[in-house]
């Protein structure tokens, strides 16, 4: 899943972040899944993607003394008030309910039947059920288990599978069964405003096309506003830039030219005729490829789908192109929304080039631009290449047109220059689309007039204090901070919600053998498999511990915002379950371990998140958007051109 983002900016911003990524837990389960070891000894964990995407690392626990419930009573056959024996009829192709007859012979009692020597198929069946922690059934009980199987359930199963799971990818056919993360009561939601945006003025283009890469959106759509610059002569800028640093950093697997230059056209022509579309009006931006744009290959990141066209305008690509923004590439995703390992290679940290940029969203982060989030794919990749980001609220962007990992879990969101720009972003994409259930129209605040005096803002242990002190000199009031929540396991209710719920999008990828082909054998390939062995009862009990984690949350949630480590993998994991959004803010850079003799311009990068409680993504941006008034760290730039004099790492 799992993140998305919108990008003017060149490849080459980003910074890595090895420092944030937790510590590795006794034992990783994966999930965002956490992204695959880089050259440095970094432990990682994944998404999404985001992500939607995402997959995992596992981090220390931040919940309050542990107490786990669970475990359910066994009824025996007897107590349920069945025929004593039915002979199930096969299911009709007519659409019409399904029926059974009684068979008039004399029953077999359970005593009866357990005196017989048990088949072979319920010997197997026995040997299986430990795997499903269910090895409590008799032979009687096994032999009808196996009967009712093959007379019943496997039918069924292979009909629903014929009705909607024969196309991979969860395009398709999205499930009944709708997560709603909002805390509000949703009758009391009102159309959506657009923000106000701040003014620019005595904005005046660079001489240099390097500095117009890094320059904001707000900055670049100044220039194009005023007629400095075209969105011609800009997209030709990003378009260089991609094809020079792209191959360097493995981030880009299409760079749509035709359509690029044809938008751009399209954008200075309306200008002409005096019609400016906003802030994103001409300026060139690139997606993550599990995002469908029609005539443009869609890879997901994968061989298996290398080739794939799919003829499907993606919601959030529609969206953007109605304010005139131009698509100059579709960036890289890990296989499948797995990490940073692709059919084409592996993404590279643009801030550390020896370095991998972890999580799905790995060439948006790496090239500034759009991703999305499943369990950790926007906030991993951020945090690493060290770029502002957003994971927005569960369901404020609709993801028609995207791959699907898990349908309560995916989010889209932007990867920016500041968080001024994530905030132009999101309110371009946000918005409900029939194609996507879960999306919502939320009435999200204009974060350019939050007054953050007025905040409360809390601050966990693991919060970069640099924000803290800044922030409280703004005017926001601090205080010390920890959610409290029993439930103990966060990491697992991600893991069994977010593979079995791959999956079922993917069922038909792996019944052909395609997880043979997959690039990356110890990542979604073992996921997968493993998921056939998870129960329908025990992923729905994930589903109820998963609701009173969020009521725990939600009780605890006793101030506006808190500041923590945006890599925690516990809040990773808790954040993408209860659907909460997550400003990602660089906070400065630090000497990589082991630098060569000589010295090189390679660097780590700080980062640190800024959480609101479902709905107030405002609130999160608001702050980010003052702490980086009066910071810099997110206008810094990787010397990927000079590593410097003592450097020998090959480009």
């Amino acid at each position: 899943m799992k993140p998305f983002c919108l990008l003017h900016s060149a490849l080459l911003l980003l910074q890595p972040n090895p420092s944030l990524s937790p510590s590795p837990p006794s034992r990783q389960v994966s999930a965002m899944r956490e992204p695959r070891r880089p050259l440095l000894p970094l432990p990682l964990p994944h998404l999404l993607l985001v992500s939607l995407l995402s997959s995992s690392a596992a981090a220390p626990g931040a919940g309050a003394p542990p107490r786990t419930g669970g475990g359910g009573v066994a009824r025996s056959i007897a107590d349920m008030a069945w025929p004593t024996k039915c002979t199930w009829l096969p299911w009709p192709t007519c659409g019409k309910s399904h029926s059974y007859t009684l068979d008039t012979k004399e029953a077999v009692s359970a005593k009866d039947v357990s005196r017989k020597e048990p088949i072979s198929g319920v010997i197997a069946l026995k040997a299986s059920m430990k795997y499903f922690d269910a090895d409590f059934f008799n032979d009687s009980k096994l032999r009808e288990m196996e009967d009712g199987a093959k007379e019943f359930n496997v039918p069924a199963f292979r009909d629903n599978r014929k009705l909607v799971a024969l196309e991979n990818g969860g395009l398709h056919n999205p499930s009944a069964l709708v997560f709603k993360s909002s805390w509000s009561d949703e009758s009391k939601i009102s159309e959506n405003k657009s923000f106000q945006y701040p003014h620019t003025s005595s904005v005046h283009r660079p001489s240099k096309d390097e500095d117009i890469a890094f320059m904001s959106i707000i900055e670049l759509g100044e220039l194009i506003r005023t007629k400095q610059v075209t969105s011609r002569e800009l997209t030709a800028v990003f378009l260089r830039r991609l094809k020079r640093y792209g191959p360097i950093i493995e981030s880009v697997i299409t760079i749509t030219d035709d359509l690029a230059y044809k938008q751009a056209k399209e954008a200075d022509d309306l200008l002409e005729q005096g019609k400016y579309l906003g802030p994103l009006h001409g300026i060139p931006y690139g997606l993550k490829d599990i995002i469908a744009v029609p005539e443009y290959k869609t890879t997901w990141g994968s061989r298996t789908f290398e080739n794939q066209i799919l003829d499907v305008e993606a919601s959030v690509y529609k969206r953007l192109k109605s304010t005139g923004a131009v698509l100059v590439a579709k960036l890289v995703t890990g296989s499948l929304a797995y990490d940073d390992i692709w059919f084409g290679g592996r993404t590279r940290n643009p801030w550390n080039i020896e370095e991998f940029s972890t999580g799905s969203s790995a060439g948006p982060a790496a090239s500034t631009s759009a991703g999305s989030e499943t369990a950790g794919s926007i906030t991993y990749p951020a945090a690493r290449c060290g770029v502002t980001a957003l994971r927005t609220t569960f369901g404020t962007v609709a993801r028609t047109g995207v791959m699907s990992i898990s349908e309560s879990l995916d989010k889209l969101g932007p990867f920016c220059r500041s968080a001024i720009d994530c905030a132009v972003v999101l309110d371009a994409i946000r918005g409900k689309d029939a194609g996507d259930p879960s999306s919502r129209e939320v009435a999200i605040e204009d974060p350019f007039h939050v007054d953050i005096r007025q905040l409360t803002v809390g601050y966990l242990d693991s919060a970069e204090m640099e924000v803290v002190h800044v922030l409280s000199a703004k005017g926001v009031k601090l205080v010390p901070f920890k959610l409290n929540y029993t439930v103990q396991s966060v990491q697992s209710i991600l893991n069994i919600t977010m593979d079995v719920d791959m999956l079922a999008h993917f069922d038909n990828w792996q019944r052909e053998g395609h997880d043979d082909d997959y690039e990356a054998q110890d990542q979604w390939p073992v996921e997968l498999r493993r998921a056939r062995l998870i129960p329908a009862v025990d992923y729905i009990q994930a589903q109820r511990a998963r609701g009173k984690l969020i009521r725990e949350v939600r009780e605890s949630f006793t101030v506006d915002a808190f500041i923590g480590n945006v890599t925690d993998w516990e809040l990773v994991c808790l954040g993408n379950l209860v659907g909460m959004p997550v400003a990602v803010v660089p906070t400065g850079l630090k000497s990589i371990k082991n630098p060569p003799e000589g010295g090189t311009q390679r660097r780590t990068t700080v980062t640190t998140g800024i959480y609101a409680p479902p709905d107030h993504d405002h609130v999160a941006l608001a702050l980010a958007m003052a702490y980086q008034s009066v910071t810099d760290h997110h206008k810094q730039r990787p010397a990927i051109d000079d590593l410097g004099p003592g450097d020998d790492i090959q480009r």
